[in-house]
């Protein structure tokens, strides 16, 4: 089978989005699949994967990150760019990452007889929010709302990250689409306790200032608001009030110098270490200087994938209580209540106190990291699903008869 990956964002970037995308395509390409991701001029490229990608627009250069109305120039270019590979290529299935994904593949695919695929990742409204695109209210929050809604019905098939998304999108499409619990996975070959020596542990650490016994704690994603990365630093502040000798390792982009300036006006300036951009392959050698690790995402529909990086390293995990979170964690995490930057102080603390119940719970994350939570098991609930697609997409006397790659003949 061959798909079309469709990311309307700058892949590759060391973050969730992009690495779902990139592991998702690995993982479709081990079961023998052919996988094209076609996306934004900008990125790195990755190796194994082919990717396409769209002119620049002539007056811009750089984007940021997130939420920008120059996306709407680049989503045009996308859905060229788009055209034009299915005129010279065969596609079975266009893979849309996002919304903007949807909606183009959704467009232009049904102009080639091409069925789209929905991976939602979270409420296009509710990111718009978070990166301060939009306010609560107002016109351009109903538009985006009303459009949204639109999107989520235009898919035959959706892949959601939680079973929460699931369950709504299965009731707001009333049965229309074939909805699918596509959880993220974990490459945990890669992301596993023991990647680095003690030797090597020690000396990485002491490049970043941690002295030999220092407590650790990590985080590793993108610095936005909504990712709670305020709440990290109150919860560093409120540690260091009560006498706890901690570090916390927060480890990502963008605005580092921003929330280095919030850290030192909290007084844990020196606590609180910022990496910048840790390369996804480095990613496990970065995790494994961490004691504990925290999950303080505030976003009620977004997914939580780098959890299952904590769990693959056996790294016990403090969260905020959301339902995203408990999918991975189960009776494994330990919890606080949303926002409750004291709370996640004090939990890590605690858990910190309790080696011994670090290291079970340490070891329970990964078995289960390992057993449920592999990017081969992803692999195969998308191909169930492409199929279950194709079978809608061909009249009901063509099943048998026409096998993915034989529908149209276009190069």
């Amino acid at each position: 089978m061959r798909v079309l990956s469709l990311a309307p964002t700058s892949f590759f970037n060391d973050y969730g989005c992009h690495v779902r995308i990139f592991e998702e395509a690995r993982a479709l390409q081990a079961a023998g699949h052919q996988v094209t991701i076609l996306t934004y001029y900008k990125g790195n490229d990755v190796p194994g994967v082919e990717i396409v990608r769209t002119a620049p627009t002539p007056w811009r250069s750089n984007y940021e990150v997130g939420s920008s109305r120059h996306k709407f120039a680049f989503d045009v270019l996308l859905a060229l760019k788009l055209w034009r590979e299915l005129s010279r290529r065969r596609y079975d299935v266009i893979h849309g990452h996002l919304h903007e994904g949807a909606l183009i593949g959704s467009v232009i695919g049904w102009l080639f007889g091409v069925p789209t695929a929905f991976d939602f990742q979270g409420s296009l409204t509710d990111e718009m929010l978070q990166h301060g695109f939009l306010r609560g209210s107002g016109p351009a929050y109903h538009f985006f709302f009303r459009l949204e809604r639109v999107i989520n019905r235009l898919p035959r098939l959706i892949f959601t990250s939680t079973r929460h998304a699931a369950q709504t999108l299965h009731k707001e499409t009333r049965g229309r689409a074939i909805v699918q619990y596509l959880p993220d996975g974990v490459n945990h070959a890669a992301f596993r306790p023991d990647v680095l020596k003690l030797e090597e542990r020690a000396a990485l650490r002491e490049r970043y200032g941690i002295a030999p016994g220092e407590f650790v704690v990590v985080f590793l994603g993108l610095l936005a608001r909504h990712q709670g990365i305020q709440q990290i630093i109150e919860a560093a502040a409120w540690a260091k009030s009560a006498g706890h000798a901690v570090r916390w390792l927060v480890m990502g982009y963008p605005g580092v110098p921003n929330w280095q300036a919030v850290a030192h006006r909290a007084g844990v300036g020196q606590e609180v270490i910022f990496t910048g951009r840790v390369p996804y392959f480095d990613a496990p050698r970065m995790l494994a200087l961490g004691d504990v690790a925290v999950a303080p995402k505030l976003s009620l529909s977004e997914g939580s994938g780098k959890i299952l990086n904590y769990m693959a390293m056996g790294l016990p995990t403090v969260a905020f209580d959301t339902v995203a979170q408990r999918e991975y964690l189960g009776s494994l995490g330990i919890y606080v209540p949303l926002g409750d930057s004291q709370g996640l102080g004090a939990r890590v603390i605690e858990l910190l106190n309790q080696p011994q119940r670090r290291r079970q719970l340490g070891e329970q994350l990964r078995q289960v990291a390992v057993r449920q939570f592999g990017w081969d098991r992803a692999a195969q609930v998308m191909i169930d699903g492409y199929h279950k697609l194709l079978a809608r997409a061909l009249p009901a006397d063509a099943h048998t008869a026409v096998q993915p790659h034989q529908r149209r003949d276009r190069s």
